[in-house]
């Protein structure tokens, strides 16, 4: 029930960016969802779970990217004043929700554990099968996702404008990327 790495992305960059950002930032987080479903389907998923030193170096990896955005965020002075400024790319949005989600070993850890319980070898293809169950499951996280991201633009919107919201903004987002980055590092499997 804890919003991870992936959900805590998508509302900042909905709050910084708008509910074009956060839907962009979606279909990245989205996208790596899909690289994480490929992953089970070969296999993959289950190399990086049995290799310790794989997993802590995708975990370390993503902490350190987090923690990157986080601090560049903290250092960023643009939003503390009250200015209209050019908008951020939706590319950079969807390529960093990318990196932010395969960079995620506990998604690959998910996958790994969970779809194979629905999986039944009698009935064949069991790749097939897993890609069918990822791609549900990658449905219902756009859909769950998305209402964040067009939830947090539309009370952002609304707050824009003002320099408390502003620079609080700053600070919130960035701490949060800091904290994930943290915690992330520290996450014992």
């Amino acid at each position: 029930m804890i919003p991870g790495p992936a959900v805590l992305y998508i509302v900042g960059q909905s709050i910084d960016g708008g509910r074009r950002a956060g839907v962009v930032s979606v279909l990245g987080i989205t996208t790596g969802t899909l690289v994480h479903i490929a992953a089970a389907a070969v296999g993959l998923s289950a190399l990086l779970m049995s290799s310790a030193v794989a997993f802590n170096a995708v975990r370390y990896a993503g902490a350190a990217y987090l923690i990157l955005l986080g601090i560049r965020r903290l250092l960023s002075r643009d939003e503390a004043v009250v200015v209209e400024r050019p908008p951020r790319t939706l590319r950079r949005a969807y390529t960093r929700g990318i990196v932010v989600n395969v960079l995620n070993p506990k998604t690959a850890l998910f996958f790994l554990a969970f779809l194979p319980q629905f999986v039944d070898v009698s009935r064949g293809h069991v790749w097939l099968q897993i890609v069918v169950l990822g791609l549900t499951m990658a449905g219902l996280g756009l859909l769950s996702d998305g209402t964040y991201a067009l939830v947090a633009g539309t009370v952002a919107e609304r707050l824009r404008g003002r320099r408390r919201f502003l620079e609080a903004q700053r600070w919130v987002s960035g701490g949060v990327l800091v904290g994930l980055g943290a915690a992330a590092a520290a996450a014992r499997t």
